[in-house]
């Protein structure tokens, strides 16, 4: 049994954490490098570590690894070596264990909720562009190409020790498709993959999400679908496209609202997480199950989440 279905068995839902990256940032993490937050790997793995046990003590059921940027050939561009390259996607996953541990070794912190899993995150190829291509989707990759470039770095994270893979921030489906086909070839690991969406119906590349979760569904390694780092006025919608196709259960992680601007490397717009409890509700009175944040959101949006999730 997946570790989704175990949790959701016995609890009404399943809270993941918030941002990393832009968490880092805020805490004083210099993140203008095409390794993102990787990059922190290198430099400050306590940091990543403490931002874990945080995202724990704020309510999380689920940590997200900092291997979203941590590709092979992204690290080979430093001249690093694949060894070293593979001993740092590891370290991301034991980072997060580590805090996981810890923060269960507290007996006060096992009240009344599940113990958390990892989970190992693996970004879209468009992460590895490093040009905002994860909110586009238009590579010009067949799907035997993007399989190439998942394959290596799913095969380390697969192993790192994660309860589970979470494929994030896909943008079209052609990478989806690769990612499901990629998984059999590690057939001891489970996954979720997550879309990023352009509006309430479509995925980034013009996909309707609602044929993403349909053609998903039946992927016995996939765990759970949904959509991540897309604005939460989208999240209704697009959740009750996929609840009317599958009985799959549903994740949303959405950011803030803001936009990322690649071309000058910022965020622009308006937030919309003032009151992300009340918005979480009705992400979970559409459907969805498992829930939590993305850029931009911090432990706090996480507290929301999790005061009205444990009085259920």
């Amino acid at each position: 049994m997946n570790p989704i279905t175990t949790i959701l068995q016995h609890y009404p839902a399943m809270i993941l954490d918030g941002a990393m990256a832009t968490e880092l940032e805020r805490r004083g993490c210099d993140l203008d490098d095409a390794l993102w937050s990787a990059r922190i790997l290198l430099e400050n793995p306590d940091l990543i570590r403490r931002i874990h046990f945080d995202y724990y003590v704020a309510g999380a059921d689920c940590a997200i690894s900092a291997s979203y940027q941590a590709t092979f050939q992204g690290f080979a561009q430093r001249g690093m070596g694949a060894e070293a390259v593979a001993s740092l996607m590891r370290r991301s996953v034991r980072l997060a264990i580590e805090a996981r541990d810890a923060f269960w070794a507290e007996e006060s912190h096992r009240i009344g909720r599940p113990r958390p899993i990892v989970a190992a995150s693996i970004g879209p190829y468009g992460a590895y562009l490093h040009d905002g291509s994860e909110y586009r989707g238009n590579y010009g990759r067949s799907e035997a190409e993007l399989m190439d470039f998942h394959r290596s770095r799913m095969a380390v994270l697969a192993d790192a020790g994660a309860d589970i893979l979470a494929v994030e921030t896909i943008p079209c489906l052609a990478e989806a498709v690769a990612i499901a086909r990629l998984l059999r070839e590690f057939p001891h690991i489970t996954a979720w993959v997550s879309f990023s969406a352009k509006d309430g119906a479509h995925i980034s590349n013009g996909e309707t999400f609602a044929e993403c979760a349909s053609l998903l569904d039946s992927h016995p390694q996939i765990a759970a679908v949904g959509i991540n780092c897309t604005p939460p006025q989208f999240v209704p919608d697009l959740v009750s496209a996929a609840r009317a196709v599958t009985d799959m259960p549903i994740l949303v992680y959405p950011n803030s609202g803001e936009v990322y601007c690649a071309e000058n490397k910022r965020w622009i717009g308006t937030s919309e997480c003032a009151d992300y409890g009340a918005k979480a509700r009705q992400w979970y009175a559409a459907g969805a199950h498992i829930i939590g944040g993305c850029c931009r959101t911090g432990p706090d949006h996480i507290r929301e989440i999790a005061r009205w999730v444990r009085a259920m």
